[in-house]
């Protein structure tokens, strides 16, 4: 077992740039970003200090809402100095999710970009809080969001009742160093410094709270499994607001003092390009991110002979893809990775060494320091090797619970500290962990994680929808795809583009479902209980036809 680091984020920073200060940390290949760990370090402080000037104190929630930008990433580790909670916000959000996630969180603040593809998030923000046009920056007094303070924009463009990022680092110049060091020295790896979102059953997204301790173990161990080093060239195509981007990527790299080289916003050519002109040894991605790199048709034309390790996850790894990537992409030491958000995420990962069959057919072992056993769902019996049951884990990783909310967390973590996954997986003899299911209705499309239970709830609001049972189906591209079956109210009438119409610019894109389909009954138990599997059965029919 290696030891456990017990470090902040920001001292771990800061020990890495004094121990190799001219050692590039971070480049973006686009933007002519080249900065050493010193320079990084640097430019984290000033953020900090910023953040500080702001009257953001340890333990207040600041929210992050862009792509993979500079400002992102600098806000990780500057939140990682100065102790204010990094609520990562997804950037396919819209206006109700926004609002909910602000609202729960307590969010005194916010980073945004003003827009991102065909959303305007300045416009988004605007429509939550009106207030903000009339307001002073950094007196914002909103009725809907009393929290809510602060909103810093990204980008040249000035907005009414607005900080820029430029005017977040010279209010940091008036902060001297040592009250920046004081607070440094004041937080405590246990600390909680990271929330982000995600839901269950229960429908309404729950914030996850991970510590210090948390994530830079986890970053640190995940760095182990792919043998990273600072000799080490890691492409993130993944978003940040993702524990994919944020650990198994910034972390990662971090822990050891590798590269980080982070793409803006996903694009096959972008990645391929990336990997090839700053020679990565590492690339990350879920398996549809990797399926359209193998199929770019200009692939053959890149080198990608640097190329050695990454991670594939975020959904189940189809084994041709994996091979295509060790074969045709060179990367013949990348590794598999399971987990979950509430569990930092990783918990168990495939190593470089392993054979082939076993990283392309497996979730990997353990982590160091971590420990894992399936149950039978419902008890803490333990099953027999090669038995299916629920996987559970204990350890350094799992979260420190949900905010504000001790039920969903009790129900989540047992009082021995066992996390119950609500996956349902095989142990073989050797630690090997095969994930065959989900004991949770849960829609995984793309590496998205999307919560029936909270489509049902929204769509539950339009006016001629009496019920409504989403639901999962295989999809070759994207894994699965999210089926709607809706029973309207009595005299009703509605098609398919009207539901999608209701859902355009309230919920994120990949959650508004691609199928939609009426019914006047839903299949059900003796008790009364929908059965969901037989949905699943009538759309595999419906849709193949």
């Amino acid at each position: 077992m290696s030891s456990l680091l017990n470090v902040t984020i920001g001292k771990l920073l800061e020990e890495k740039a004094e121990l190799n200060p001219k050692h590039p940390a971070v480049i973006y290949s686009d933007r002519n970003i080249r900065w050493t760990y010193r320079e990084f370090d640097d430019i984290c402080r000033k953020a900090a200090k910023g953040f500080m000037k702001l009257g953001i104190n340890k333990g207040e929630q600041l929210a992050a809402w862009s792509t993979n930008t500079p400002e992102w990433l600098i806000t990780q580790f500057a939140t990682g100095k100065m102790g204010a909670v990094l609520v990562t916000v997804n950037t396919n959000y819209r206006t109700a999710e926004l609002e909910y996630l602000l609202k729960q969180s307590d969010s005194t603040t916010i980073i945004l970009m003003d827009t991102w593809k065909d959303a305007s998030y300045i416009d988004m923000i605007y429509e939550i809080v009106p207030e903000l046009k009339t307001s002073e920056p950094g007196k914002l007094n909103s009725s809907r969001l009393p929290f809510l303070k602060n909103i810093i924009v990204l980008g040249d463009k000035r907005y009414p009742g607005t900080f820029s990022w430029d005017d977040i680092v010279k209010l940091g110049e008036t902060v001297p160093d040592k009250k920046l060091n004081e607070r440094m020295d004041s937080l405590e790896p246990n600390d909680v410094i990271n929330m982000q979102y995600t839901s269950g059953t229960t429908g309404f997204p729950k914030g996850v709270m991970l510590t210090h301790n948390n994530i830079v173990n986890n970053g640190f161990n995940i760095a182990g499994c792919m043998k990273l080093t600072t000799a080490d060239r890691l492409c993130i195509p993944v978003p940040f607001f993702h524990c994919f981007g944020c650990v198994l990527g910034t972390m990662a790299c971090v822990s050891v003092g590798a590269t980080m080289v982070p793409v803006q916003e996903f694009n096959p050519k972008r990645v391929l390009k990336t990997v090839q002109d700053e020679k990565c040894t590492g690339l990350h991605g879920v398996p549809t991110m990797f399926i359209a790199e193998l199929n770019d048709p200009d692939f053959e034309k890149y080198d990608l002979s640097t190329l050695r390790t990454g991670i594939m996850a975020g959904s189940n790894c189809p084994i041709e893809v994996m091979k295509a990537v060790i074969e045709k992409m060179g990367a013949t030491e990348i590794t598999i990775a399971y987990g979950q958000t509430e569990s930092s995420p990783v918990i168990t990962q495939t190593r470089t060494d392993d054979p082939i069959e076993l990283r392309v057919e497996t979730v990997g072992k353990a982590l160091p320091n971590v420990e894992v056993k399936i149950v039978e769902p419902g008890t803490d019996i333990e099953v027999a090797r090669g038995v299916q049951g629920e996987l559970c884990t204990r350890g350094y990783h799992v979260m420190k619970g949900y905010y504000k909310n001790t039920l969903a967390t009790s129900e989540a973590i047992d009082t021995k500290g066992w996390l119950h996954t609500g996956d349902l997986a095989i142990m073989d003899e050797n630690g090997y962990f095969n994930v065959t299911g989900r004991l949770k209705d849960m829609i995984i499309r793309g590496g998205e994680n999307i919560y029936p239970r909270e489509l049902e709830e929204f769509l539950y609001s339009h006016p001629k929808i009496l019920d409504i049972q989403v639901i999962g189906i295989p999809d070759q591209v994207y894994g699965e795809e999210v089926m709607a079956w809706i029973i309207l109210k009595e005299g009703e009438t509605a098609d398919a583009d009207e539901i999608r119409e209701f859902c355009t610019g309230k919920i994120s894109k990949h959650k508004i479902p691609r199928y939609i389909e009426f019914t006047d009954a839903y299949p059900m138990t003796a008790s009364g209980k929908i059965q969901k599997f037989r949905l699943r059965e009538k759309a595999l029919k419906l849709v193949k036809n």
